[in-house]
């Protein structure tokens, strides 16, 4: 068994065993007899047990008042129950996906816009708190969650946005001037 990787060893539909830890394994002091016909009658599931990493970029959120938002997550996971992970949940990694978006949509919504601007900390450990239960269900351990950016999906706000700054500089530049 390699550095990282564990070995899930199913025979008949049952577990027989399973080896995470790094080392040299003779199976039939493993698994007894069943290490006779394991090659041929069972399968061996290799898991790599290395933290993976994730960025989902521009969920769609509204603030409270109403401004469309875009909000970038990322976070980082890795297998915590070899078994669970193979079977418990057909697709792990794209419940794991789906779960950390749909929360990040649920919990961040309605927020004030300015909170949303600047407490990225408290939006991502709601986040994480929200995810963690439900992935260790499914044998995922989620590790940082991380708000990386917030940013304005509508063109045409970003377009209005752009044009009072700019006419706010030239107030102050004419002011400077005079």
């Amino acid at each position: 068994v390699n550095e990282g990787t564990a070995h899930v060893y199913t025979l008949f539909g049952k577990v027989i065993a399973v080896l995470d830890e790094p080392g040299l394994y003779f199976l039939w002091l493993k698994l007894g007899p069943a290490a006779l016909i394991i090659n041929w009658l069972g399968k061996r599931h290799v898991l790599d047990m290395r933290v993976d990493q994730k960025y989902q970029r521009s969920l769609p959120v509204n603030s409270e008042e109403g401004a469309p938002m875009g909000i970038g997550v990322w976070y980082e996971m890795k297998i915590s129950d070899p078994v669970a992970y193979l079977f418990k949940n057909t697709d792990p990694k794209g419940s794991l996906a789906a779960n950390v978006s749909n929360a990040t949509v649920r919990m961040l919504s309605n927020m004030p816009l300015d909170a949303m601007l600047e407490t990225r900390h408290v939006m991502s450990r709601a986040v994480r708190g929200e995810v963690s239960p439900k992935s260790n269900e499914w044998g995922y351990e989620v590790g940082s969650v991380y708000i990386r950016k917030v940013h304005f999906r509508d063109v045409d706000m970003i377009h209005q946005i752009e044009e009072k700054v700019v006419n706010r500089l030239r107030q102050v530049t004419s002011a400077i001037r005079q």
